[in-house]
């Protein structure tokens, strides 16, 4: 049965500084992330992703909040909230980090950013980290400030992102290394830009620091980036399901640990620093997994979209797991899809059924990433 949606934009859910230049430049639909409103349709997402990979796109994350954490104590209250060892981490650097739980569940994987020596922003994927933050503040018995900044995010993104960066601000930017940050102006405009996105290609993420300038500088980037092809564009599903990337709440949550996502590296146990879920995730390093993310090939006809719901994974009619992301790749001609699986069915080459809509499938578990496994073009 066909039915239609109609969506109504109130009050209770923020716009970003830059909705009302995603809507002039065309902008077919929204959703909701961080309790904001978030483009996801400029049209063909196929278009889209060849966009991206092609030459640039300019996406409005300012859905990414920042949670800002400023404070004598300041480094020490962010090695508590995450796994990641940050002895190392220097002024002007940014890690990818994952916030964890008391049972070493993931909460977060945001962005760290390091803007000075007690001055932090942890910038968000899909959860209240705010308020998680601040309530730990209160118990932790450190001398911190816990705060969301007037800061925005965009995503400057694709091959010919760093042309567009150079003529926006000039020769120096090139400068500027992978996981690196900068604090700049453009026009009077107070920014940090970093060598940072979620798209698996080379970009860059421009986190505007005043609200008011916000379609000021969307308009600024898209006329500077017009000679190189630069599009106004969504994050793609594609790509970031080619590249391994997770998206929370679909690939992971509060009750998935870091490593049955392939990311134990983000996990230093044998730190002297403590945080949060330490006991727990020494304890399922010790004891081993029960489940692991994959990546399938799905046989049949190319999907249509995205799936909107988790298919079951089942093998000889017993059910092994979950399809947590899937879409067709019209790069690599197939349905490509992360799943979470038994560890005893996660090995190369295990074959599976997939229980989608429109009927079982035959799938495969293969190597993932599905492209660019080495991240070359990233951090090129």
């Amino acid at each position: 049965m066909a039915f239609t949606v109609n969506t109504g934009f109130g009050t209770q859910i923020r716009k970003s500084p830059y909705f009302d230049a995603t809507v002039r430049w065309g902008a077919q639909g929204y959703s909701v992330y961080n309790h904001m409103y978030i483009p996801r349709d400029f049209g063909d997402p196929e278009q889209n992703f060849w966009n991206l990979i092609s030459t640039a796109i300019l996406c409005d994350v300012g859905v990414e909040r920042q949670v800002e954490i400023t404070g004598p104590d300041a480094a020490r209250f962010v090695q508590l909230l995450t796994p990641r060892n940050l002895s190392t981490l220097s002024v002007g650097q940014c890690k990818y980090v994952l916030i964890t739980n008391a049972d070493g569940g993931i909460l977060n994987d945001p962005i760290l950013l390091r803007l000075g020596e007690n001055h932090f922003w942890l910038s968000l994927a899909d959860s209240d980290i705010l308020l998680w933050a601040q309530g730990i503040a209160i118990y932790a018995g450190l001398d911190v400030t816990i705060s969301e900044p007037d800061v925005s995010p965009l995503q400057l993104q694709g091959p010919a992102s760093g042309q567009i960066m150079q003529a926006l601000f000039g020769d120096s930017i090139m400068d500027l290394a992978y996981f690196w940050l900068r604090e700049v102006e453009l026009d009077g405009i107070p920014l940090v830009v970093s060598r940072t996105g979620w798209s698996c290609e080379l970009g860059y993420e421009i986190y505007l620091r005043d609200s008011a300038y916000g379609n000021e500088l969307w308009e600024r980037i898209m006329v500077a980036g017009q000679p190189f092809g630069l599009a106004p564009g969504h994050t793609s599903t594609i790509r970031r399901i080619e590249g391994g990337m997770l998206s929370y709440h679909a690939d992971a949550d509060r009750h998935t640990n870091p490593y049955e996502v392939g990311l134990g590296r983000l996990v230093d146990l044998d730190m002297p620093a403590e945080f949060i879920g330490k006991a727990a995730l020494r304890r399922i390093h010790d004891e081993g997994l029960r489940r692991k993310q994959v990546g399938l090939f799905i046989e049949g006809e190319p999907l249509a979209g995205p799936n909107s719901e988790f298919w079951a994974v089942t093998q000889d009619g017993n059910t092994v797991g979950k399809v947590t992301s899937a879409v067709y790749s019209p790069r690599l001609g197939y349905n490509i899809a992360l799943a979470m699986v038994d560890i005893d069915s996660a090995d190369i080459g295990t074959r599976f059924e997939v229980l989608m809509p429109q009927g079982a499938q035959q799938a495969m578990v293969v190597d993932k990433p599905f492209y660019d496994p080495k991240k070359q073009l990233v951090a090129a």
